[in-house]
């Protein structure tokens, strides 16, 4: 297919056809970086709403920088993968100290801040400043292994310089903004990864998979990862109206969020055994009717699942647990940041006010 045609009928497609979304109707870099994290392994529909909240909350990446991470995270609680919440808040910090709070300028420049890969500073670098630089994510990988017939793996790096390659050369170099913007947006919607709209395609007659039947098989991913199983069991202790609380700061899930005392196990366990884990580690001598044990919930990440149990051990009257653990009232922790896992405990059990 002739890619100045390719680029052409993308771009008509997308001028009749995309979403009404926010960060199209600007140019401001700061809030084209802050739609590009969100959306990040996040559907549009699940994204758009934080997206609104940080706008409103932070307008300016000053706002941004000024807050604490503790709030930062609050605020992104339930989009998960957390550690782009950190990496907002730490790049957003290093463009006011570092670049008097004005984004640089290019895709060189974008790509050394925390955070940036190349995809968000060609996003950013072609929408906010017009660069010629092609963006490929997911849905680009996609509509060009399709209409193009490449079929050189996703998950490798040659394959990756192969789209990349392609993807620069036919980029719309007057209009980039809205070419990266097509493309993706054509993947988004039309050449998506079961059941394309081949039959209403601008490109079908040209399309390499379209013509051999070929659109289940293309792109080309290589590497699966294993899904790592977890079990955690939590013991909720309660003293009067709080609750025995600490941050997570291991390189874990969740680092920076707020969770209970928590024994991981490679496989289910007796909670019998756990009991006596925790008195021996507590020094402590608690017997198994002094707890009540919750339904297993089941948490599942991209690739991870975790099954988990909360043992709910209720007024207690010392603080037999240290630093970094602490009591927190109710009232606390609902402003703290959590994992949605243990949001769902709280409100399961009616433990927030």
């Amino acid at each position: 297919m002739d890619k100045r045609y390719f680029s052409d009928k993308v771009v008509k497609w997308y001028e009749q056809n995309k979403r009404d979304l926010p960060w199209r109707r600007t140019a401001d870099p700061y809030k084209i970086w802050l739609s590009e994290i969100i959306l990040q392994q996040t559907r549009v529909n699940q994204g758009l709403p934080y997206y609104l909240k940080f706008v409103d909350k932070y307008p300016t990446v000053s706002a941004l920088a000024a807050a604490s991470q503790q709030e930062v995270l609050r605020l992104w609680q339930g989009l998960g993968y957390y550690s782009r919440a950190r990496n907002l808040h730490e790049c957003a910090q290093q463009v006011v100290d570092n670049h008097a709070a004005i984004f640089p300028d290019s895709f060189q420049g974008l790509r050394k801040l925390k955070g940036v890969g190349d995809y968000t500073a060609a996003a950013i670098a072609s929408i906010a400043y017009k660069e010629s630089v092609a963006v490929v994510d997911g849905n680009v990988f996609r509509v060009l292994s399709r209409v193009f017939g490449i079929d050189a793996p996703i998950d490798t790096p040659g394959g990756k310089k192969k789209f990349g390659e392609l993807a620069n050369e036919i980029i719309d170099s007057k209009n980039p903004d809205i070419h990266n913007q097509a493309v993706m947006e054509f993947g988004a919607l039309h050449c998506t990864p079961k059941s394309p709209k081949c039959e209403d395609c601008v490109l079908e007659s040209g399309c390499f998979a379209a013509q051999r039947h070929m659109q289940n098989l293309l792109p080309v991913k290589l590497r699966t990862t294993a899904i790592r199983i977890r079990y955690f069991y939590y013991f909720v202790v309660q003293k009067g109206n709080s609750y025995l609380m600490k941050k997570r700061t291991e390189k874990d899930i969740w680092q920076g969020l707020f969770d209970f005392f928590m024994i991981e196990e490679s496989k289910p366990t007796k909670i019998e055994k756990l009991i006596e884990r925790f008195n021996a580690i507590n020094c402590l001598q608690f017997q198994a009717e002094d707890f009540v044990v919750s339904d297993n919930y089941k948490h599942i990440l991209s690739h991870q699942t975790i099954n988990a149990k909360f043992i709910f051990l209720k007024d207690v009257s010392n603080n037999f647990l240290k630093e970094p653990f602490a009591f927190y009232s109710t009232k606390k922790i609902e402003e703290l940041p959590k994992p949605v896992l243990i949001t769902r405990f709280l409100s399961d059990f009616q433990l927030l006010s």
